[in-house]
């Protein structure tokens, strides 16, 4: 999305007309967003916000005056900018948050209103960064966490590796409305981006190791609450975790089992949420290799494991007071000679036999073996997240994340967490239909990849982690669908999502009050 939103963004520099009170250029540098919302039974009628109303205010008037004489209502999602309005805003991003009535919306599952924001004040602050302005004051348009996560998110670029960067802007809520929720959607977006960056980056640089070293340095600044444990093949061999390894043994790169407990609690009793995450750093394939087109995305197949740490690093930063412990295990899936062949058969933690009959089906290996190992942590819940199937991209596409579980009470959780975040979740089938599919194998207890390898591929993968989980409340979230973004959600350029590390945390924080 990153040259399309650009390109879009720039179309509408051209386009819209500019309206100046003076001369006055960009020396400073500095910016700000307003939002209106379109007024309701009045056709072209606009309501500026609370912040927009006393910035007209102090202008007199004038930037009422100039958004009626410069073109037609501004409606949801689209931006005018003026210069010189202010001495010190050079120029003002004013952007259209829809109707004041939008709120939750059944049928989107979502609510509108935050949404809007998002998408506008994304928008907005884009705009202004096109613009070389470094730094900005972004109105909290009624909701500032949503107004923090539209600025940040929006802003993202990933860009480390070249030399030619985009303009780097700060941003800050303007005016002292609630300063509180503001911080709050700060650390929700970084969090993401902490996600997005580390799916984003080459396989080269982000290897198993450095993965865990980045997440280890992430969390540091909290060393009171977490603890890590990076722990080697010697200790995966120890752990009998033939299933996680027969999938490492193609690469040079060793594989790393990434343990991070954070303890939030009061009460250190308390029985710990637990996140899994699939760790591919790069997935060739395997032997089963994957065509070339695009498989340079699979840097990000460890995208399971970047929302999962992600989470953890956000829950620590906003000290959630719940026990949360992450398991990632990080390796790649490479054809080599030492690589697992079709049709053999490895042993998971758990004694389960299992027939590899395609080596590209290789992230419910690594999942199965920390699964199992997970149990002996006594969870109050187990969610795993894996970019897990293509089956559930083609399924549910960008819109949401596809949600398989064992438990009603789970699901709902899940469920009102993305209602809040937008990140959207939906419930997928858990039949016994396809868990027949798994367990029918020529030569071991399952099969990777089920009986009818084509049909219901995301439903046969998540029967297949059910046979090594025996809690009353799990879930599995393949995330595959959702992994990047081309245009689908406004508020994201183009690339990898980070997606749905809000809504994970969004949903450890509500267990605080629905434990």
């Amino acid at each position: 999305m990153t040259m399309l939103l650009l390109r879009r963004t720039v179309q509408t520099a051209k386009h819209c007309r500019l309206f100046s009170a003076s001369q006055t250029h960009l020396h400073e540098r500095k910016g700000l967003v307003l939002g209106v919302f379109e007024k309701e039974g009045e056709e072209g009628g606009l309501h500026l916000t609370e912040a927009a109303a006393g910035f007209d205010q102090t202008r007199s008037g004038k930037l009422s005056e100039l958004l009626k004489i410069s073109g037609p209502t501004l409606k949801q999602g689209k931006s005018r900018i003026f210069y010189g309005i202010h001495k010190d805003f050079p120029c003002v991003a004013v952007v259209g948050l829809g109707k004041t009535s939008a709120g939750v919306c059944g049928s989107e599952n979502w609510d509108t209103s935050k949404e809007n924001i998002r998408q506008a004040v994304s928008a907005g602050c884009r705009l202004l960064q096109d613009l070389e302005v470094t730094h900005v004051e972004v109105d909290g348009c009624g909701d500032a966490q949503s107004a923090a996560e539209g600025a940040v998110l929006g802003l993202f670029q990933y860009d480390q590796l070249k030399s030619k960067k985009k303009t780097k802007v700060t941003t800050q809520l303007h005016g002292s409305a609630d300063s509180v929720g503001w911080k709050k959607g700060v650390l929700y977006a970084e969090g993401q981006n902490l996600a997005r960056l580390l799916m984003e980056a080459p396989a080269n640089h982000i290897t198993p190791t450095a993965f865990a070293n980045t997440i280890e340095e992430k969390l540091a600044a909290h060393s009171e609450r977490v603890t890590i444990n990076k722990r080697s093949q010697a200790w995966l061999e120890e752990q009998q975790m033939g299933a996680f390894l027969s999938v490492s043994r193609g690469s040079e790169e060793p594989p790393v089992f990434l343990e991070i407990h954070y303890n939030g609690s009061p009460d250190s009793k308390q029985a710990p949420l637990l996140l899994v995450g699939k760790g591919i750093t790069f997935d060739s394939g395997g032997i089963s290799l994957k065509p070339s087109p695009s498989m340079d995305e699979m840097r990000a197949d460890m995208g399971g494991a970047a929302t999962v740490c992600a989470s953890i690093v956000t829950a620590a930063a906003l000290k959630l007071p719940v026990n949360i412990i992450g398991l990632a295990p990080l390796c790649e899936n490479m054809p080599s000679g030492k690589a697992t062949k079709p049709g053999d058969v490895v042993t998971a933690k758990n004694g389960k036999t299992i027939q590899v009959d395609n080596t590209d089906a290789e992230g419910r290996l690594v999942l199965a073996d920390a699964l199992c190992y997970g149990h002996i942590f006594n969870p109050r819940a187990i969610v795993n997240v894996a970019t897990l199937t293509g089956a559930m991209d083609v399924a549910l596409g960008s819109a949401a994340t596809g949600v398989f579980t064992n438990s009603d009470w789970l699901w709902e959780q899940l469920h009102k967490a993305s209602v809040v975040t937008g990140d959207r979740v939906w419930r997928m089938p858990l039949f016994q239909h396809y868990t027949r599919q798994v367990t029918d194998s020529q030569l071991a207890d399952l099969n990777n990849i089920g009986k009818y390898s084509r049909s219901g591929g995301a439903c046969t993968a998540a029967a297949f982690l059910r046979e090594f989980v025996t809690a009353p409340h799990w879930a599995h979230l393949d995330i595959a669908g959702v992994m990047s973004n081309k245009d689908e959600v406004p508020h994201l350029r183009k690339g990898m999502s980070g997606r749905p590390t809000r809504t994970l945390v969004e949903f450890a924080a509500g267990l605080v009050h629905n434990g």
